[in-house]
């Protein structure tokens, strides 16, 4: 009874599914209908790791290569998108006080830092 036991989770084991129904698994779960567990017993699907394998493959969204719980990762390109901006505003709040910097140093020390445009550059 063993024996027909271990051959009956083998076969359970090599199931195969079509790309269809897998993206079909991946938009559920990409659109929040269901979670991967719940997938899992809805659709008979043996293994915990067949799910965020397909979503890495098939799936829209950036995900981790552990296993994580909750929804996937936002968008890469809007989330890239975020970072550049924020760093665009980091430096030009940087330029800002750089320009203060000189305007101070140069009415301190009554020396012109910054050449006005059109002047001749010193030759050495």
């Amino acid at each position: 009874m063993s024996t027909e036991r271990k051959e009956s989770e083998k076969s359970e084991a090599l199931q195969t599914y079509s790309e269809v129904f897998k993206r079909q698994i991946v938009k559920e779960f990409e659109q929040g209908l269901f979670t991967k567990a719940e997938l899992r017993r809805r659709y008979n699907i043996h293994g915990n790791s067949c799910i965020p394998r397909w979503l890495k493959k098939y799936g829209k969204f950036t995900y981790q290569d552990k296993l994580t719980r909750g929804r996937p990762m936002k968008d890469p390109q809007s989330q890239r998108i975020k970072e550049l901006e924020a760093q665009l505003a980091k430096r030009e709040q940087e330029l800002l006080v750089l320009k203060k910097f000189i305007e101070i140093a140069e009415r301190e020390l009554k020396v012109e830092i910054v050449k006005k445009s059109g002047s001749k550059q010193s030759k050495k």
